[in-house]
């Protein structure tokens, strides 16, 4: 049983996801035909739209207007001092592409990594971060696809991360946060994970690093987490999306998704061994 209270984020952990699109409108019209998402338009007036996305009521997800036609998902990364955290980034090789501004919300910042990647800072306000995650219809995981290990350092030594190769994956953790996430929301997370035989600190577990596929530049990508895989291909290619891949493992079937406008995230369908 999941605590109600408000879901937060220590420093280093990823929070939020949102995506930029080029129409907004059609955008939310796709997204709440394969999520079930609801949207709140926050942005004032006359200002690019941005919208935030809840299921049942809880934020999940924003939807922006993208200012350069690119249709893509981001990743924000919880930091308490947004100007601190960018002093460190900088140092270490990153580049600053917005500063953002403080807001009632909170401020987020747009960077690229030493390799180019583009990922976001959140400093939070009023809004936390996603407050409905790893259930169907909620973000699930954001993932690293890289082959420079030095661009897994820069975020390592950034944030605090620890990197472990599993065989299967590559796992990103933030020691104590399975710590946090049992005093706050979740009490039940340690027995939940040895239950279905998670690896020794999963609690942690905050991204993965994926294999960069070929002629792809390095990215951050998003998952997001589905009741069953082949409904949910079917159902976005209904409402004009296009499958790109499934792949089934041995805790996960998974479909790399693109949206109508061009958007790309894997659809993530849970599947623990027996």
């Amino acid at each position: 049983m999941t605590s109600t209270s408000t879901r937060t984020y220590p420093e280093g952990v990823p929070c939020w996801v949102d995506t930029q699109q080029d129409d907004p409108q059609a955008a939310q019209d796709f997204y709440a035909g394969l999520f079930g998402w609801t949207f709140t338009t926050v942005s004032p007036p006359g200002a690019p739209v941005y919208a935030i996305a809840a299921l049942e009521g809880r934020d999940v997800a924003g939807l922006g207007q993208t200012q350069d036609g690119l249709a893509q998902w981001n990743t924000y990364i919880a930091v308490d001092d947004a100007d601190a955290t960018v002093a460190r980034l900088t140092a270490a090789g990153g580049e600053v592409t917005d500063p953002g501004q403080d807001g009632p919300f909170g401020r987020g910042v747009n960077l690229r990594d030493p390799a180019g990647v583009p990922f976001r800072l959140w400093q939070a306000g009023q809004h936390q971060g996603a407050q409905a995650v790893n259930e169907p219809g909620s973000w699930n995981f954001s993932d690293l696809h890289t082959d420079e290990p030095g661009s897994i350092a820069f975020y390592a030594g950034a944030f605090g991360w620890a990197v472990e190769d599993l065989g299967f994956g590559t796992m990103i953790r933030r020691p104590g946060y399975g710590e946090h996430l049992a005093a706050t929301v979740d009490p039940t997370i340690l027995d939940r994970q040895a239950g279905v035989g998670a690896p020794p600190g999963f609690e942690d577990v905050i991204a993965w690093v994926a294999a960069l596929e070929p002629r792809v530049a390095p990215h951050w990508h998003v998952s997001l987490s589905v009741a069953d895989r082949d409904t949910a291909a079917e159902r976005a290619e209904r409402l004009g999306g296009e499958v790109l891949s499934t792949e089934d493992s041995q805790w996960t079937r998974t479909a790399f998704v693109r949206d109508p406008q061009g958007a790309v995230f894997t659809a993530s369908q849970f599947t623990p061994p027996d």
